[in-house]
C-alpha cells in the first residue's frame, strides 16, 4: 500500500469532517455527539478522527470538535488533527462529558441544537435532555449519524487503498489454504480458521472482519453455520464453504469460496448456478445503475432453475462488515450505485441434503464500471 504523509492524513480527515459540518450547518444543528462504546459501537469516530476505539467525539457546525478517548495514549498515537481531552477529567461520565464540552461550543442563538444517535435508548435520551439545559436534545431518523452513514457508502482514495490492501492479503490466504489443502496439512474446520487467524497477523492486518465461517459438507447448508467452526472435516467429500474477512487499518475484505471435492451431478448443479449469478449480476454493479437490477439478474437465474436465493446478493463493506447499502431486487427504485462504493457480490444456494455453495468476492464501483478487488472461487478437487 502507498504511503500518506501526515499531511496528506490531515486532509483526508479534515475533507470528511468539511462534509459533516456542512450538513450540520445547512440543516442548522449546532452540535453531534458521537460514542464508541461496549455499550454502543459507532466506528464514525474512526472516520473522522482516526481513533480506533472507545471513545466520545462531539463536534460543532462551525468546526470545533473534541474527542475524549477512554485510552490517552492510543488517541495521541492515531488520531489525526483532533482536540484531545481525557475521559477521565470527567469521571469516565457521558453526561458530565458532554455538558462541559458543549458549554464551549455555545452561541448566542435562542435555539441550541445536539444530535444523538438515533439508536440512543429512550432513558438513557431522558438523561441527557435534563442534564443538557439550554439545549435542544435530538434522537431521530434522517440524523446527522444517518448522514453519516451515507456519506460513509462511499470510499475516499484512503478507504480504498486499505481496501485493496486487505483484499491483498485475503487472496495470499486463499493461496495458503490452497497449499494447505493440497499437502494435508489443512484437515478440519479449525485448521483452516486458524491458520486465517495466523496469517491475517503476520501480513500486517489487525484481525479477522467477523467470526470466521468454515462449514465442511455437514454443515454447509446453513447460511452462516453455528458455531463457526469446530473440529469436523473441512474440505471433506461433498461441498465445504469458507466465509472469511481481514481487516486493514480498520477497513475489512468479505470473500466466500467453495470448495467442491468428490461432488455428485446434484451438487456440481449448484455450483454451477451459483457461478452463472455471480456472472450473470457482476455487469450491473456500475454507477448510475439501480441496485435493484443485480438482485433481480441473480434472482432470475435462480429462480429458471427452480431455485431460491435465501439471503441479499451483497452489501456495503468499510469499517464495518455490514455498510449501506444492501444490494438485494427489493431495494427502492431510487437507490443507485455511485462510484466510491465497495460492495460484495455473494449469490448462493443451500439445501439440507446437497450441502451450500456460495461465491463471494468484493466489488469497487468506478466511474466507469467496476474493480473485482477480491479473487475468492470455487475449487474444485
Amino acid at each position: 500500500m502507498k504511503k500518506y504523509t501526515d499531511e496528506q492524513m490531515k486532509k483526508i480527515y479534515s475533507e470528511r469532517r468539511a462534509k459533516l459540518f456542512a450538513f450540520m450547518k445547512e440543516n442548522k444543528i449546532t452540535a453531534a455527539v458521537f460514542e464508541d462504546s461496549e455499550e454502543h459501537r459507532d466506528l464514525s469516530i474512526r472516520y473522522f478522527t482516526g481513533h480506533p476505539s472507545d471513545a466520545l467525539w462531539i463536534c460543532s457546525s462551525d468546526g470545533k470538535n473534541v474527542l475524549l478517548p477512554w485510552d490517552e495514549n492510543l488517541a495521541a498515537e492515531r488520531s489525526v488533527d483532533v482536540k484531545i481531552v481525557p475521559y477521565n477529567k470527567y469521571g469516565r461520565k457521558n453526561l458530565d462529558a458532554v455538558r462541559e464540552v458543549l458549554k464551549s461550543f455555545k452561541k448566542n442563538n435562542p435555539r441550541l441544537k445536539v444530535e444523538l444517535s438515533p439508536s440512543t435508548p429512550y432513558p438513557l435520551f431522558l438523561k441527557y435532555v435534563d442534564c443538557l439545559q439550554g439545549w435542544d436534545v435530538l434522537c431521530r431518523e434522517k440524523s446527522v449519524h444517518d448522514f453519516v452513514l451515507d456519506l460513509r457508502s462511499c470510499k475516499d482514495e484512503y478507504e480504498i487503498e486499505c481496501t485493496r490492501e486487505a483484499a491483498r492479503v485475503g487472496d495470499l490466504i486463499i493461496e495458503k489454504i490452497e497449499g494447505g489443502i493440497a499437502d494435508g496439512s489443512i484437515r478440519t474446520e479449525s485448521d483452516v480458521a486458524l491458520l486465517i487467524e495466523r496469517e491475517l497477523r503476520l501480513n500486517g492486518c489487525e484481525r479477522t472482519g467477523f467470526d470466521t465461517l468454515a462449514a465442511g459438507p455437514s454443515r454447509s447448508f446453513a447460511i452462516h453455520a453455528f458455531p463457526g467452526y469446530t473440529g469436523a472435516p473441512w474440505p471433506g467429500k461433498g461441498l465445504s464453504i469458507l466465509d472469511f474477512g481481514v481487516v486493514f487499518e480498520g477497513y475489512t475484505s468479505d470473500t466466500t469460496l467453495t470448495v467442491v471435492k468428490d461432488a455428485t451431478e446434484e451438487q456440481k448443479n449448484l455450483v454451477k448456478l451459483v457461478e452463472k449469478a455471480a456472472d450473470a449480476a457482476l455487469p450491473y454493479y456500475k454507477s448510475g445503475e439501480k441496485i435493484k437490477m443485480a438482485g433481480l439478474v441473480a434472482d432470475e437465474v435462480f429462480k429458471k432453475a427452480k431455485r431460491e436465493m435465501p439471503h441479499t446478493l451483497g452489501h456495503g463493506i468499510g469499517l464495518e462488515i455490514h455498510e449501506f447499502p444492501r444490494v438485494s431486487a427489493r431495494q427502492t427504485e431510487e437507490l443507485v450505485f455511485k462510484p466510491g462504493m465497495i460492495v460484495t457480490l455473494e449469490p448462493g444456494l443451500y439445501d439440507e441434503k446437497l450441502g451450500g455453495v456460495r461465491l463471494e468476492n468484493d466489488v469497487l464501483i468506478t466511474e466507469d464500471g467496476n474493480e473485482v478487488l477480491t479473487h475468492s472461487k470455487i475449487l474444485w478437487l
